[in-house]
Parts: C-alpha cells; structure tokens; sequence
C-alpha cells in the first residue's frame, strides 16, 4: 500500500467537507464522476472504506476519521509550503478567502482589505459576507472575522477591536414621527431590525438592550436594515462606523443607549503554521481598529 498522493488527498477532503460527491466537484472544478472515482481509486489504494453512503451524503468511517486528520495535516503543510516563496519575496501573494458577518463585510473590511492588498500587489483577498457562523474545518474560509469568540473545536481567536453601536434614523423620518426624547417614546416608533429566529449570535440580539420591542421591519441583512432606515422606514441600531455610508442617517438618544460590541478573529489552529495567513492576520489586526475609530470618529 503506497502513501496517498496529495491531489488524492485534496478529492477527498472536499467530499469529508461538502458531504456529496456534487458539492466537492464544485469546490475542486471537477465533474461528480471523476471525484467519485477518484475517491474510489483511494479508498483501493488504502484498501479501506472511507465513507458511507447516506441519505445525508457521504459520511466519514472510523478509517475515513483517521484519515481527514491526517489529509488536514498536508493540507496545512502544503499551503506553508506555498507561503515560503511570498515571506522570502517580501510582499503577501496568493489568495486568502476571509469571512465576515455582513455589516463588517459591507462597510469595514473593503477599505481594510483593499489597504492590505495595496500594500501588497500580488494579494487577492476573497471577502466572503454570510450572516452565520462560519465553517473554518470545511475550509469555507481561511479565516473569519466574528462577533464573538467560538466555544468548541481546534481554533484560535484573537480580539481585533471594540466597536460602538447606536439607535439612528433618518432626518425625514424623524421630522415626520412624534418626539424622541427617551427610550419609552420608541413605542410610538417604527423599529428595524434583525429577523429573530435568525439572529445566530447573541451577540447582535441588539433590541433586548432597550426592552425587545416589536420589529415592524425585519432582515437578517445589516446592510438592508440601514437601507430601510435611509429610505424612513423606521428606528434601527446601527454601527457607528457604517453612518458615514449612510448620511441620511443621525444618532438619536445617544445618551441613553449605546452598544459595545467586539470583533474577534478566529482560524484554524493547524493554520497558526502557515506564516502567510499569521501575517496576514497581523495586517488586519493593524488596520481595522484604525478603520475603526477613522470611522467612529466622523460620526
């Protein structure tokens, strides 16, 4: 039995990750066929079963285990390998897929990313905005900016920056609507926010702050919630660093609620190895809390 090569090993981690021969095609750019026969060339080469079938998809077996945990390990090994040319070179090359809750993905990590890719040209950054927790072992990203730290598997987290959150609306709105002068008043208001059933993160269950009112209107998209506060659909809570975007906007009872939330970075722990992702991760350690308070700052 001959050690499984590494394409080999890269058709079958992205079956034990997408879980159907159909998904893994897509990730790799291959036709279902060939991945299936590719896994069954290994799984004959190894002389093991490495899945079962289910109605689930494809399920890892006890040989199959053991073997992601090692395809994970040259996996790491290999995308070091690929970084050695760009430390020595100088400058961040390659491509780095990051992943980002919607309303730091739409209104801070573009002009963060775009200064980390300037000031290396050889970098494309993959910016990946999905409202949910993202899959670092199924390689949905190589990194994940969150708003609060994971509580299970092999990661590392490192906080990046605070960030402030206030109640805003827009000057026709506001015109238009009985006085806010307190908290209470807000019952005679139009809120905005999230859809509850999903809200994914305890963390952005923002309106239990101010007594969970009821949400006249609901998205799990930040980026919607603030455009239909610019358009005078009602009261949301938006981030400090998102007003700038959106100038229609003003803070009201400022000094009567404001939010402080986190953003926290978070990898796979196998990936701490690889120097190019370690430094990449310590440019937007650097420049998103600069982002942050430039931002903060003109509100």
């Amino acid at each position: 039995m001959s050690d499984p090569k590494w394409d080999d090993l890269r058709v079958f981690l992205a079956v034990a990750r997408e879980e159907t021969l159909s998904a893994a095609g897509k990730t790799l750019k291959l036709d279902p066929a060939t991945v299936g026969r590719r896994v069954a060339r290994l799984e004959t080469d190894l002389d093991a079963a490495l899945f079962l079938k289910s109605p689930q998809g494809y399920v890892l077996t006890p040989a199959g285990q053991r073997l992601l945990d090692k395809a994970t390990t040259v996996e790491t090994a290999m995308l070091d390998l690929s970084g050695d040319v760009t430390d020595r070179a100088g400058a961040l090359t390659g491509q780095i897929r990051l992943g980002a809750p919607d309303g730091a993905a739409n209104y801070l990590l573009p002009q963060v990313c775009s200064k980390i890719c300037a000031d290396n040209p050889g970098l494309e950054v993959q910016l990946v905005a999905l409202p949910r927790v993202f899959n670092l072992s199924k390689r949905e990203a190589d990194m994940a900016v969150t708003v609060s730290p994971p509580a299970t598997g092999r990661l590392t987290v490192q906080k990046l920056s605070d960030y402030k959150l206030h109640l805003a609306a827009s000057t026709s709105y506001l015109r238009s609507m009985p006085p806010l002068q307190s908290l209470q008043d807000l019952k005679a208001h139009k809120i905005i926010g999230y859809i509850s059933d999903l809200i994914f993160d305890k963390e952005l269950d923002y309106l239990s702050e101010i007594g969970s009112p009821k949400v006249d209107f609901a998205s799990n998209s930040v980026s919607v919630q603030i455009n239909w506060a610019r358009g005078g659909a009602g009261v949301v809570i938006a981030h400090d660093f998102a007003l700038p975007n959106a100038p229609e906007l003003q803070k009201v009872l400022a000094d009567q609620m404001s939010l402080t939330r986190s953003f926290y970075l978070v990898r796979h722990a196998d990936d701490r190895k690889i120097a190019r992702l370690t430094r990449f991760a310590e440019e937007l350690a650097t420049h998103l809390p600069r982002e942050i308070a430039r931002l903060e700052a003109r509100t």
